[in-house]
């Protein structure tokens, strides 16, 4: 039995890095993980200006946080990211995965190139930042995936996303016992429908009415709402969360 406690206790901010953090949900994590007192890499693929407005955002608060740009499904870019985090801050406490791409389509018209695309930043990217991650996390410390419930709800044309996103659904438990001992957490977070820009692109007003009527609590999440949800996984008081996938979609079925 592991004697290690979580590093937020033996001394010093806990460290994050949140990928995919220059917008919606990964923003808001990112902002909220600063809230609790972490220092925050925000990694980014494209969005340098949102990352770099990320940032001014937790310093502007009395936060710490730096941007770096990371392709998650490359592994050297990846390995840079967390040795930013290693120079920059001391370590890493937790990650939150939250980078991600979306395609949709009927599986017989589904172009097989988005497929690819898919595959290489939501399986790969999931499965290096995870490698990473297992490598590298303090004792105490928090590894957070995302998933979506659509691999529950099961929407035509969610196929291929749905799909990509039941691998880290899948990964999850599996590198919780990996990491027996350690004293690392390793939880997925599956959203409902979400206003962030990612979900509402393309969708008309009565799509999204329809969706936001489905919960119990009928409306649609926001980033905020995620955001608690990984804050308080990534935290010592959600420590004995471990190996789960947590469906935060307010009741959907």
């Amino acid at each position: 039995m592991s004697t290690q406690e979580p590093a937020a206790v033996t001394g010093g901010p806990r460290v994050a890095i949140v990928t995919g953090g220059s917008r919606g949900i990964g923003r808001e994590s990112v902002r909220r993980l600063a809230a609790d007192g972490h220092a925050v890499v925000v990694g980014y693929a494209g969005s340098r200006d949102a990352a770099e407005a990320a940032v001014r955002d937790v310093t502007a608060a009395g936060g710490r946080a730096v941007a770096v740009r990371a392709d998650v499904a490359d592994e050297r870019e990846t390995a840079d990211l967390f040795e930013t985090a290693r120079s920059e801050f001391g370590g890493v406490d937790v990650v939150v995965h939250a980078a991600g791409r979306m395609y949709l389509a009927p599986v017989a018209e589904l172009d097989l190139a988005e497929l690819d695309a898919l595959h290489r930043t939501n399986i790969r990217g999931t499965f290096v930042v995870a490698q990473q991650a297992a490598r590298t996390l303090r004792p105490g410390g928090a590894l957070v995936t995302f998933s979506t419930s659509v691999v529950g709800l099961a929407f035509p044309g969610y196929g291929a996303y749905s799909a990509s996103k039941g691998a880290a659904e899948a990964l999850t438990l599996v590198l919780a016992r990996e990491l027996r001992g350690r004293d690392v957490t390793v939880n997925t977070v599956a959203p409902g429908p979400t206003a962030t820009d990612l979900f509402l692109d393309g969708k008309d007003e009565e799509t999204i009415a329809r969706l936001a009527a489905q919960p119990p609590l009928e409306r649609l999440g926001t980033p905020a709402d995620i955001a608690e949800v990984v804050a308080f996984l990534a935290s010592p008081a959600g420590h004995w969360v471990n190996g789960q996938v947590v469906r935060a979609n307010g009741g959907i079925v």
